[in-house]
């Protein structure tokens, strides 16, 4: 039964572009370079940038230490490119905060880079880590463990493990940046949030791991969201379906009736795009009467 599964998961998710992408990346001769930064320093730095909440960009954070180990550099040094990344930021910039103002062209490029194309540098920032003797995500808290790659062979496992590598990605950027909380209930615990795709993971390709493409939701939030139950206006204001709304159950006029009209907790980065929002009210939301 599961090698089944694997397979017909595998045959869903491309397996000749996931192989190709979980391939061993060679490690450049210049990563553990000391003077200028080079530009796959700067793509671990963006990497780890989008999975930290602001406020823990610092050097005594343990991760930015790790990171500084691996390529050469000092934490203090790390924090302060991260920083540089930051000012690149309209979500960090629009609230007053500016980061530090001396980004180089070369962050710029690859604050561009990622923008384009989140799933290969996802991917290919990971297993260059993983190459310098890390394995982030083995210490990773899954959304779901019915299938792991350590149960297949071959390129089913490989492609599993690839796929692993991109949802702790957007786990962990999605989670960050709403500061690990319900965007919608507040629920701090994590064992009971879900890294949420507006545009299901299946429709839009080029921004599957793009973390505005991403809420943190409760599991009972992430359900209602995925099902069309519940929807967010433009300014990310919640709108109940009819269906919803009308329903005369103790537990829906409790825990969702209160959140119409409601604005969600804003990220501290990666605001939720109006373009996703709106391919969710128009093609998933079921619909409301009340505009």
């Amino acid at each position: 039964m599961v090698p089944a599964v694997g397979k017909l998961i595998a045959s869903i998710i491309s397996p000749k572009e996931s192989v190709e992408a979980v391939s061993s990346v060679i490690v450049p001769k210049n990563i553990m370079a000391t003077g200028l930064w080079t530009k796959d320093q700067i793509k671990l730095a963006f990497h780890l940038y989008c999975q930290l909440p602001y406020g823990r960009i610092h050097g005594r954070n343990p991760e930015i230490i790790a990171l500084a180990k691996v390529i050469g550099r000092t934490s203090d040094a790390v924090a302060m490119k991260m920083l540089n990344i930051a000012s690149l930021d309209p979500a960090i910039t629009s609230t007053g905060r500016a980061g530090l103002n001396n980004a180089s062209a070369l962050d710029r490029a690859v604050w561009d880079e990622f923008q384009s194309d989140w799933e290969r540098l996802a991917v290919e920032c990971q297993l260059l880590r993983q190459q310098l003797g890390e394995n982030a995500v083995a210490d990773s808290e899954p959304e779901s463990e019915v299938l792991s790659a350590e149960d297949f062979t071959g390129e089913t496992r490989q492609v599993l493990a690839t796929q692993r590598i991109k949802q702790h990605f957007f786990r962990r950027a999605v989670l960050s940046s709403y500061r690990g909380r319900c965007c919608m209930s507040g629920l701090t615990d994590s064992r009971l949030l879900i890294a949420s795709h507006i545009v299901p993971w299946s429709s839009d390709k080029a921004n599957r791991l793009n973390p505005s493409n991403g809420l943190c939701l409760s599991a009972i939030h992430d359900r209602a969201f995925d099902k069309g139950l519940i929807s967010l206006t433009d300014d990310w204001r919640v709108v109940l379906s009819d269906d919803l709304r009308t329903r005369d159950e103790a537990f829906v006029q409790a825990i969702f009736l209160p959140l119409e009209n409601h604005q969600i907790e804003i990220p501290e980065r990666f605001r939720p795009e109006p373009v996703f929002l709106a391919h969710h009210r128009t093609e998933i939301f079921l619909g409301s009467s009340i505009s």
